[in-house]
């Protein structure tokens, strides 16, 4: 979402460059609960403070409570059957800490749930979908966070979503430089880049946020473009729509 204009067409491109900038799929985010801290959630998930920092690009130790940290855990869909017990049992964890890695203090489990298992490695691996550099991926950050700032983080990503699927595409250029900086006749297809917004340094949700999307995550379901839902341009708001989150209209 571009909050600097209301009319312009607003869209994201990314880079499909010679290197590779490979990441790890992480299984599961935990949401940290009162009276964390990274300490208390590395021990929890069997990892290092430096680990969870660099998986979920944090430049401080400070967490609060309701944010959401990828950490390497496996997921475990529940069967017909199953007790948070028998669970905790086959995988010799706690039942301690099956309960505080997923915040479920009772006993009631559905078909279906899935449930956080901490000290369980996930050791799938899953590389980006396209092929970006270190600086394209900064770039993107960058832009998401000049765009998105204060909007839910499906909605970020959702941006991202855009990236890739734009990438993919033979219609749009294939490089996030060309694309953040292409002009269309008079129009400059970001305003960031027009006013300099962005030049601010990405924040640690929105580098997150560009992880997911590189990997394939797109709540976007498929957008081309996306538009904040101020904006009264006809044309935009005639395209089919894809997804609404937050003040974000993302349509292809």
């Amino acid at each position: 979402m571009n909050r600097y204009s209301k009319k312009a067409l607003f869209i994201i491109g990314t880079v499909m460059s010679l290197a590779m900038f490979p990441m790890t799929a992480k299984a599961a985010d935990y949401t940290v609960a009162q009276n964390d801290s990274l300490y208390k959630v590395s021990k929890l998930f069997d990892t290092s403070v430096k680990k969870i920092k660099a998986d979920n690009d944090l430049t401080s130790d400070a967490i609060q409570k309701g944010d959401k940290l990828t950490v390497n855990a496996k997921v475990y869909k529940v069967k017909e059957g199953d007790t948070l017990s028998s669970i905790a049992k086959k995988y010799g964890i706690t039942l301690a800490d099956l309960r505080k890695a997923n915040n479920k203090w009772n006993d009631k489990l559905k078909p279906g749930k899935k449930l956080i298992l901490p000290g369980v490695k996930n050791t799938n691996t899953k590389k980006a979908v396209i092929k970006y550099t270190n600086e394209e991926f900064d770039l993107l950050a960058r832009l998401i966070t000049a765009e998105a700032t204060g909007q839910p983080y499906n909605a970020m990503v959702g941006i991202g979503g855009v990236v890739v699927n734009r990438v993919q595409s033979k219609e749009w250029p294939n490089s996030i430089d060309k694309v953040i900086n292409h002009v269309a006749g008079e129009y400059y297809q970001f305003t960031p880049v027009k006013n300099g917004y962005i030049n601010n340094p990405a924040s640690d949700i929105a580098k997150k946020a560009a992880k997911a999307a590189l990997t394939g995550s797109d709540p976007s379901k498929g957008a081309m473009f996306y538009f904040d839902d101020s904006a009264t341009n006809a044309w935009l708001w005639s395209k089919p729509q894809t997804a609404y989150i937050g003040n974000m209209v993302f349509v292809k």
